[in-house]
C-alpha cells in the first residue's frame, strides 16, 4: 500500500512541491519532483497527463476559452519557434500532424509558416475524414491557402529534404505504443529528419511518467503547452514552456501555486528541479 505525502518547501522566496510516497514495509518509497524552473529563477507546477485534460476541461467550460483559440496561440507559438532554429531562411519545413488538437496546432504552425514565405509540407497520420473537428477546421483553412497534404509515397523524400520537422502526432494523449502510420512516421522523422520541434510532449512518450512503450520522437526541442507535464523532466533535449491564454486562476483551482513565467515573452525554457 502506498500513501502520498506532499510537502511544501520554501526557500529565497521560491516554492518547491515534492511528493513522496509512503510504502509498507520493505517497500522502497519513491519521489516525485512536481515543479520546472524557468531560467529566472520562476517555479513552474507541471501536471499529469490526467491533470492536464482538468486544466482542458476548465479552459472551454468554465472560463469560457475556444479550442481554436488555444490552438491559435499554440500554433502561432510554435511556428515562431520553428523560426529561431532554421539556419537557413529558405530551408523548407515538414510538420507532422495527427488527428486530435496536438495535429490542429501543428496544422496552425503550418499555416503561419505558410504566411510567412517558408516552404512547408504538412503530412497527416489520418485521412481528411478521420480529422478531429478542430484539427479539420485547421487542414480546410491551410487547403484553401493552397497547401495540400504529402502523398505518403513522398513522405521520406521531404522530410530528407527539410531543414526542420515539426513532431505534432499524438501530445499528451498518448494510450499505449504508437502503431501503424503514426509509428511509421515516428520513425521516418528519427532515421531522415536534420532538427525536430516536438509540440507540448515528444509523440509516443507517455505524459505522465515519460516512459516510452514503443518507438518515441527524438526531438531537439519541445515546447509544452500552458504547463510542463510530469514526464518531461525525463528530456534529453531542450524544453521550452508556451503561453496558451490560460489565466493563473484556473491552475489555483486545481491547487496549483502559479505565478505566470511569461512577463513579456510567449515562450520560456525550463529546467526540471532536481
Amino acid at each position: 500500500m502506498r500513501l502520498p505525502l506532499r510537502i511544501v518547501i520554501i526557500d529565497n522566496h521560491h516554492q518547491v512541491e515534492i511528493e513522496i510516497w509512503i510504502t509498507a514495509e520493505g517497500e522502497k518509497p519513491r519521489m516525485r519532483e512536481l515543479v520546472f524552473e524557468t531560467e529566472y529563477g520562476v517555479l513552474v507546477p507541471a501536471v499529469t497527463a490526467e491533470q492536464m485534460l482538468e486544466v482542458d476541461r476548465l479552459a472551454t467550460e468554465t472560463f469560457h476559452l475556444g479550442i481554436l483559440q488555444m490552438m491559435e496561440n499554440a500554433g502561432r507559438n510554435l511556428a515562431h519557434n520553428v523560426i529561431e532554429l532554421i539556419f537557413e531562411y529558405e530551408a523548407a519545413v515538414v510538420v507532422l500532424a495527427g488527428s486530435g488538437g496536438n495535429g490542429g496546432g501543428g496544422i496552425c504552425c503550418a499555416r503561419h509558416l505558410h504566411n510567412r514565405g517558408i516552404k512547408t509540407h504538412i503530412v497527416l497520420s489520418r485521412s481528411m475524414e478521420e480529422l478531429g473537428e478542430a484539427a479539420r477546421h485547421q487542414m480546410k483553412i491551410l487547403q484553401t491557402a493552397g497547401v495540400q497534404p504529402v502523398q505518403l509515397s513522398d513522405v521520406e523524400e521531404v522530410i530528407q529534404g527539410a531543414g526542420l520537422v515539426v513532431d505534432a502526432l499524438i501530445g499528451y494523449s498518448l494510450r499505449g505504443a504508437p502503431y501503424g502510420l503514426t509509428a511509421d512516421l515516428i520513425q521516418s522523422c528519427n532515421q531522415h529528419a536534420a532538427r525536430v520541434v516536438s509540440l507540448d510532449v515528444p509523440s509516443g512518450m507517455d505524459a505522465t511518467t515519460g516512459e516510452a512503450p514503443g518507438v518515441v520522437i527524438q526531438p531537439d526541442r519541445t515546447l509544452t503547452l500552458a504547463l510542463p507535464k510530469t514526464g518531461l523532466k525525463e528530456l534529453q533535449s531542450v524544453l521550452y514552456l508556451a503561453d496558451i491564454g490560460i489565466p493563473p486562476e484556473l491552475y489555483h483551482r486545481l491547487g496549483k501555486s502559479f505565478e505566470s513565467p511569461f512577463l513579456d515573452r510567449d515562450w520560456v525554457r525550463l529546467d526540471a528541479v532536481t
